[in-house]
């Protein structure tokens, strides 16, 4: 635990610097807007521009990265997000964030895939699940640190945007300065919806429904603890127990994902989200301790389906696909995070308050649903998480296709000496005796044989 720590310590604090500016902006958001008397519709529409933001990002952040590097993407990001919280701060007009908010989404999704494509290309199969729950810690660490901080604001003016924009300035040191040295650039996949959609479908659907829960729960869960006659104080509470839960359950969660099966793990957390919520839709005027007892419970669970996934993904592909499958997973999250605000808020304002519990184990069970079908199906490609799939426009070099594993080599190669000589070449010419572009191939300098076989 200690060492993967320190090793990936300069990305965990970046994240726990930009989670905190998060968890400041939302809260203050909720609770600003509801004490104008704002309809929650328009505040989970406020929220959602910032998932839309997101969505719409993916591919700027995938050519960014594959450009200029993981460091240089990550700094002109975080600037743009530091200017655009302080242009809000300066223009008080909910219609104008609106727009400003967009743009943070826009920026702020390729910190994330930085981030997240540098801890999986940097990580194995059999601690990717640890990794991946400590970046999970100091995010929702960094949410709780947030949220707990509105506090230091009873009056909830602009001086919270300040607040914001000097934690999304901060994060740009940890990444500046880090001594670990960063992916090396590469040609990427081309970001192809589809080819993803196909290789891990089962986790982009998981995290487009959890992200329609966790958009609901940052823009609405104040809400609803507002209209149970909780103050701001008890709301912050509220909502920092849900999150500190949520960071608690992270370790042992990766932990056993790292041994056992991940969807299981999936069902059991969908089906268990939907049970813990059940008992808010019987009370129509539950206590305060009774609240922070139930929310505890969900936040244990409902942080645990991006991490979840995200490691689910990964092992089926190759480390050329890792920056476009972060990039779409996110996607798949800030689609789901965009539309559930907006339902869920459009539920609260015709149904009431409860309508909020009732979305939640709505999309949990449908989550439910969809691990149990793919349970006894799901298959990857496992050639995938080794080789650049050939559907994928990727450049190859010019003997890559005559080397792909699932070829038949003393048919398709052997008996073309043409090819043999161009191999012959390619590795007498590199460095390093394993060609980077020819997997787990080894080559007798002398006598050409074969010492190994492609690994499967």
């Amino acid at each position: 635990m200690i060492k993967i720590l320190s090793a990936f310590g300069s990305l965990y604090f970046a994240i726990l610097l930009l989670s905190l500016g998060t968890g400041l902006y939302n809260t203050y958001m909720s609770l600003r807007l509801t004490q104008d008397g704002i309809s929650q519709a328009w505040v989970g529409l406020l929220i959602s521009a910032y998932y839309f933001g997101l969505v719409i990002g993916v591919r700027i952040g995938h050519k960014l990265i594959g450009r200029f590097g993981h460091i240089r993407a990550y700094v002109a990001s975080a600037a743009i997000v530091t200017v655009m919280v302080l242009a809000q701060s300066l223009v008080p007009v909910k219609e104008v964030w609106l727009v400003f908010r967009v743009v943070v989404g826009v920026a702020m999704v390729t910190q994330y895939m930085v981030l997240e494509s540098w801890l999986n290309d940097q990580s194995e199969t059999n601690n990717r699940g640890v990794v991946f729950s400590f970046y999970m810690v100091m995010s929702s660490l960094g949410v709780v640190l947030g949220q707990m901080a509105i506090r230091a604001f009873p009056d909830l003016d602009v001086s919270v945007l300040n607040a914001v924009a000097i934690s999304t300035g901060l994060c740009l040191i940890p990444i500046a300065l880090t001594r670990r040295v960063s992916p090396v650039l590469q040609d990427q996949a081309p970001l192809n919806v589809r080819v993803y959609l196909k290789m891990v479908p089962t986790p982009m659907i998981v995290l487009l429904l959890g992200g329609a829960i966790t958009s609901a729960f940052y823009s609405l869960a104040a809400v609803y603890g507002t209209k149970n006659g909780l103050d701001a104080k008890q709301v912050s509470v509220f909502l920092s127990v849900c999150v500190l839960m949520g960071l608690l359950a992270q370790w042992p969660m990766g932990y056993l994902s790292d041994r056992y099966n991940r969807l299981r793990m999936l069902r059991v957390c969908s089906l268990g989200l939907a049970a813990a919520a059940l008992p808010l839709v019987f009370f129509s005027e539950p206590s305060y301790f009774f609240l922070l007892f139930i929310i505890g419970c969900m936040g244990c669970l409902q942080f645990t389906f991006y991490p979840l996934s995200v490691a689910l993904a990964n092992e089926h592909v190759s480390p050329a696909l890792r920056v476009g499958l972060s990039g779409v997973l996110l996607l798949a999250f800030s689609v789901g995070a965009t539309l559930g605000p907006i339902i869920a808020g459009t539920l609260m304002d015709n149904g009431g308050v409860d309508m909020y519990i009732i979305y939640v184990i709505a999309c949990a069970l449908i989550m439910a649903a969809v691990v149990m079908k793919s349970h006894a199906n799901y298959r990857p490609n496992i050639e995938n998480a080794q080789f650049v799939p050939m559907g994928v426009d990727v450049s190859p070099a010019p003997v890559v296709h005559e080397l792909d594993p699932r070829v038949d080599i003393s048919q398709d190669i052997s008996a073309n000496e043409e090819a043999m000589e161009q191999v012959k070449d390619l590795v007498l010419n590199t460095d390093d005796p394993v060609s980077p572009i020819v997997p787990n191939l080894l080559v007798d300098e002398d006598d050409f044989e074969w010492k190994g076989k492609p690994k499967t």
